[in-house]
């Protein structure tokens, strides 16, 4: 009798408890498959504390090969999944595809970051959901308190020192916590020319501070706020995102260079492809957390909506408590629908939480009972310590070094902004320049920002597109400042160059150009490229008929650079893929037109393929038809419009 095939789906919380658990339980007599997009677990939690500089990126990512030695890992991401023939197809790094084949399927793909439609917020807010982005918000943090340092006027450096956090839930408050801490002490040793001192805002429409917990930890945590000079405006958050600030609802105009976005996730959108009943975007599931009528099918983590025994009619919130408990019960429900051990209903206790607030101060309730100050401190990292599955003797002597050292206020410049776009539903996976089409993800309908949302909708987890989903053949218009979308941008008219609209000649799915793989060969000519004339677009040659300022490209022969088929899961490093008009969901919703079809392999996208020639260098800058980043981190210099000098990257 063959080896049963399971295959799990993402490597969070609930996945990875998931594979640990089914390694110990089936003794190697199964082949477990964990399908990620990168070879470690990360502990969010502490998340924060990275973008601090208290504790290094690796002591928050736990190798996956390394504590779990019996299950085979795949990095890729899953592009969609046919339920009738039991197969996942997925993506690899490198653009390479594969498929693998199952008996039984858990799905934990996780969540991604949850908009509101809300305009300039896509273009001008960083999310904090994944390791990217905290090392991007660490380096841009430092930048700014350094450059405002630098500057003799003070509106300038007003504004490089103002720092805007968008959603006082449990990740918005320990980011404004710690990340005032760590410009305090930036200014303590290099204090400003102007007398000035860093300035931090959290912003929610919420009554209160980490309105899902108690009472108790809100008060104690806005104290905390408070004593540290951080601006807690409750009933309040961000009406408009220009380059150099934000309008309030209030109607307050505050200059800034950092909004960070902490509003809320909701579920990785790869559930809504397979046509089963949702829940506000949650795959539904009983409380063995299978699928009703897919006996070989489950879910659990964030995008599973998992019935509450506790609190009859309600489903347990997406918290990572509650996901690390889902993978262990969803390892046991696998093994017994395999004819081991009997199966078990998911119930819970309320642990209580711990909120770390930086230095010896936390809130914590453990078993229900408030704590505050250095003992509440030590509870909660005593409790991240022991939730850990790795890294915990490293993770003990960061902090150890931050309670006796100074921390290093550096710049490394490993994230570029445009990198970690806020529209991505990849935020674990920063964006890379000359990566091939098919390595990552594109921005989904999830992450559109939709007219039907109420505008400071709580972070609560939902999400906030359940309108725009429900009519399939309505187009998502993107809001933006002054009146009509611009047409490269997502929501608009695609432009002409963008992916989407009328490809151009130096495209994949129109004409190549000639100077391009598979294109006219290029004229020998002396001085010029080895092999012919030198290409119109490079230095020195005529300039590209589809730069800037050059002639219009004339339209491809295919109209759009996608040939037909399901779109796959693929990041473009030229940025999010424009809104198809009157073709359903864009992006991954429309990977499966139904359970029976779900996931099938796309068709390769026309044009000359990656094999038709010699790669071309992408060189260090982005892509062309990228969205233009801010002025902190811009590749070269970049020209403001009023007056000022703006920076470049360090």
């Amino acid at each position: 009798m063959s080896r049963p095939r399971i295959v799990i789906v993402g490597a969070g919380f609930a996945g990875y408890r998931t594979a640990r658990t089914l390694s110990r339980l089936t003794r190697h007599q199964a082949d477990i498959t964990l399908l990620n997009p990168t070879d470690y677990f990360l502990y969010l939690p502490l998340l924060p504390q990275v973008a601090a500089g208290i504790l290094e990126p690796r002591r928050v990512s736990v190798s996956l090969s390394g504590t779990l030695p019996h299950v085979r890992l795949v990095l890729g991401e899953a592009d969609g999944i046919d339920l009738d023939g039991r197969t996942v197809h997925y993506t690899g790094p490198e653009g390479e595809e594969g498929t693998l084949p199952y008996d039984r399927l858990v799905l934990a793909a996780g969540s991604v970051n949850k908009l509101l439609p809300i305009p300039g917020v896509a273009e001008h807010a960083h999310g904090f959901r994944g390791l990217p982005e905290a090392l991007y918000l660490r380096d841009h943090v430092t930048r700014q308190v350094e450059l405002a340092a630098a500057a003799d006027d003070r509106a300038e450096c007003a504004a490089r020192c103002t720092f805007v956090v968008v959603g006082a839930g449990y990740t918005g408050t320990e980011v404004a916590a710690h990340g005032a801490m760590y410009t305090d002490a930036q200014v303590r040793k290099h204090p400003m020319r102007t007398g000035m001192r860093p300035r931090w805002m959290l912003l929610d429409v919420a009554p209160r501070v980490m309105p899902e917990m108690d009472e108790r930890l809100s008060r104690t945590a806005e104290r905390v706020l408070r004593q540290r000079g951080v601006d807690v405006r409750m009933g309040t958050s961000v009406k408009e995102a220009t380059h150099d600030g934000v309008v309030l609802t209030d109607g307050t105009s505050v200059d800034t260079r950092t909004l960070v976005w902490c509003v809320g996730v909701r579920p990785d959108p790869l559930v809504e492809s397979l046509g089963l009943p949702m829940e506000r975007g949650r795959l539904l599931v009983d409380p063995h957390l299978q699928v009703p009528g897919r006996p070989e099918l489950f879910a659990c983590g964030d995008v599973a909506a998992v019935p509450d025994l506790n609190q009859p009619g309600q489903y347990t919130p997406m918290t990572a408590q509650h996901a690390w408990r889902h993978g262990k019960v969803c390892a046991h429900n696998v093994v017994a629908s395999l004819g081991r051990g009997q199966r078990r209903a998911y119930r819970h206790r309320d642990m209580g939480f711990v909120v770390d607030l930086g230095g010896a101060k936390a809130a914590a309730n453990p078993l229900g009972v408030p704590m505050s100050g250095p003992a509440a401190g030590a509870v909660t990292r005593g409790y991240h310590l022991a939730a850990m599955p790795g890294n915990r003797v490293r993770v003990a002597a960061d902090w150890l070094l931050d309670a006796v050292l100074p921390r290093q206020a550096v710049q490394l410049g490993l994230v570029r902004s445009w990198s970690v776009p806020l529209e991505s539903s990849s935020p674990e996976v920063a964006r890379v320049p000359g990566r091939p089409e098919g390595a990552g993800r594109p921005a989904t309908p999830g992450t559109q920002r939709s007219d039907t949302a109420p505008e400071g909708e709580q972070a609560d987890g939902t999400t906030n597109d359940a309108a725009a989903k429900n009519e399939p053949d309505s187009e998502p218009e993107r809001p933006r400042p002054g009146g009509e979308p611009a047409r490269n941008q997502p929501g608009g008219e695609p432009a002409r160059s963008q992916p989407g609209g009328e490809p151009a000649k130096s495209r994949p799915g129109g004409e190549p150009a000639k100077s391009q793989p598979g294109g006219e060969p290029a004229k020998s000519r002396p001085g010029s490229q080895p092999g012919g004339e030198p290409a119109k677009n490079q230095p020195g040659g005529e300039r590209a008929k589809n730069q800037p300022h050059g002639e219009r490209v004339k339209k491809g022969p295919s109209g759009s650079p996608r040939a037909s088929g399901k779109p796959r899961r693929a990041v473009e490093a030229a940025g999010p893929r424009p809104a198809r008009g009157g073709s359903g969901r864009p992006g991954k919703a429309q990977r499966a037109a139904g359970a029976g079809s779900a996931g099938k392999r796309p068709t390769a996208p026309s044009g000359p393929s990656r094999s038709a020639g010699p790669p071309t260098d992408p060189g260090p800058e982005p892509p062309a038809n990228q969205p233009p980043p801010g002025p902190d981190i811009a590749p070269g210099p970049v020209r403001r419009t009023d007056g000022r000098a703006a920076e470049g990257d360090s």
